[in-house]
């Protein structure tokens, strides 16, 4: 893959600061989410998107303005209902009587940052439409395609407790997202933190930018180059085979699962301020990126069995490699 480990021994030395400063700044809004902010870091460099699942409260849309304006990006958000149309979320055209010609006005999803807020409550034909962006990261329309602005990064939220009136994201929308996550409750001494925030603390819109799109650009450009030992690829390799012959599993992991986990590994080794992986970066990350693409037997399901339960199971039984030439 490129040299060797002893070759890749630290990323660009002002690379893990700048992520700390970032944290910070997020920080100062979202109380005690650190690993969760740093995760969707980790999308965010490695071109994904985070498809958030929680409870409505929890500061979903404040983290992730927060990380918009730590990088001084374009921030939209785009609440997912009904009746959105596909339109609505990408753009039209629209008759300029003074020229006499049709032009394209920008739909929402041309933006650095998205949030594309409670996105199983719209249909399957306006989710589809996401399809394109999420992938490509471009659009097309009346045969034109539009490239969306770079960087591009997608957080999608869904509550997790509401059925009634909401149409589930199917598998080939679900495996277009790098990493699913949940910010979770706070802890009693968050949750006080929270309140006397509250009233005296600093709000999104005081927050001032740390960094720029272009170091955005730059950590991805550099994430690429993060070395991944032929024996960890393997141990990815490996680790995917395993869901697809699991006896609680109906569908595993695909080979876009393997590469996002490739991918997110990269970019959580850059993070840690490393250009090389090491297999708790991919132990780490592999439940987040994924359980979501697994899709269980109905008798596994029937009985209780998660998704999570099945692949911790995976990820412990899969032999973990030892590289040679680490310090």
């Amino acid at each position: 893959m490129h040299a060797t480990i002893d070759d890749k021994q630290g990323a660009a030395p002002g690379t893990a600061r700048l992520v700390e400063a970032v944290l910070d700044n997020v920080g100062q809004v979202v109380v005690g989410k650190r690993d969760v902010v740093r995760l969707c870091l980790v999308a965010l460099i490695s071109r994904g998107h985070v498809l958030l699942e929680d409870v409505p409260g929890v500061g979903k849309t404040v983290m992730v303005r927060a990380i918009a304006r730590s990088f001084d990006c374009d921030f939209k958000r785009i609440q997912f209902t009904p009746d959105l149309l596909p339109s609505d979320v990408t753009g039209t055209s629209i008759f300029n009587q003074r020229s006499g010609e049709f032009e394209f006005r920008l739909g929402p999803v041309f933006g650095h940052v998205v949030l594309a807020d409670e996105i199983n409550r719209t249909s399957p034909k306006t989710q589809a439409a996401l399809l394109e962006a999420l992938e490509e990261h471009s659009v097309s329309f009346d045969g034109v395609t539009r490239a969306l602005p770079a960087p591009f990064f997608v957080l999608a939220t869904q509550n997790p407790i509401e059925y009634e009136g909401t149409f589930p994201l199917p598998e080939a929308q679900l495996d277009r997202f790098l990493l699913k996550l949940s910010i979770g409750y706070p802890t009693p001494q968050e949750e006080l933190s929270i309140l006397a925030r509250g009233t005296t603390g600093v709000s999104v819109e005081d927050l001032q930018a740390v960094a720029s799109p272009e170091a955005v650009i730059q950590w991805q450009r550099e994430a690429a180059r993060v070395f991944i030992d032929p024996l960890l690829a393997s141990y990815i390799v490996d680790m995917a085979q395993r869901t697809r012959v699991h006896p609680r599993i109906y569908l595993g992991v695909s080979p876009r699962g393997s590469l996002a986990l490739a991918r997110a590994s990269q970019a959580f080794a850059l993070l840690s301020g490393r250009a090389y992986v090491i297999p708790d970066d991919i132990k780490y990350l592999a439940a987040h990126v994924l359980r979501h693409r697994l899709l269980l037997h109905p008798e596994a399901r029937i009985s209780g069995v998660s998704q999570q339960v099945v692949l911790e199971e995976i990820i412990e039984a899969t032999p973990v490699p030892v590289i040679p030439g680490r310090r």
